[in-house]
């Protein structure tokens, strides 16, 4: 296995301890929390798991130069998921088409190909955009830890890394 193989290997695993972990902790949440809102100018938890699980589908659709109109429907869909296995469902559906595209690239393409979103007026390469959604996510998976925190919730690092 080449070099930059194996490096893509090791993303495509940190992907999946940030789903597997993410999906961990989004199971705790009590019902009486999804209205829980840190402060004015944030989102709800319930808002903020929406968001959280619909990254990897959502950061795919923008990577692949989704028009704008098709991200915000994409992302609607996931505001109307009423369970926490269908928030699991969707997630990992997400990531497996992720990591499936990224898997279809070669390793020039994956390097060189760029492409631009609707809401930046250049382009970036394959390479970038799988780190810009790896800490997309690992970011959002903090900010949620961190609400879960507020709230008291009995969670530590060790939930962050199953």
């Amino acid at each position: 296995m080449s070099d930059l193989k194996s490096f893509r290997k090791i993303v495509e695993e940190e992907f999946e301890v940030g789903v597997r972990s993410t999906l961990g902790l989004v199971k705790k949440v009590k019902a009486s929390d999804w209205d829980y809102r840190p402060a004015k100018n944030m989102r709800t938890l319930r808002e903020l798991t929406e968001h959280l699980i619909a990254i990897p589908e959502v950061d795919l659709a923008i990577m692949k130069e989704s028009p704008a109109e098709e991200v915000r429907e994409l992302e609607a869909k996931y505001s109307q998921l009423d369970t926490v296995d269908q928030f699991a469902e969707a997630m990992q559906s997400g990531v497996q088409a992720y990591i499936s595209y990224l898997d279809s690239l070669s390793d020039d393409e994956f390097l060189t190909k760029k492409t631009k979103p609707f809401y930046h007026d250049h382009a970036s390469s394959q390479a970038k955009w799988m780190t810009e959604t790896l800490t997309h996510l690992f970011h959002h998976r903090a900010q949620f830890f961190n609400y879960l925190k507020e709230l008291h919730y009995d969670i530590s690092m060790f939930d962050l890394y199953v």
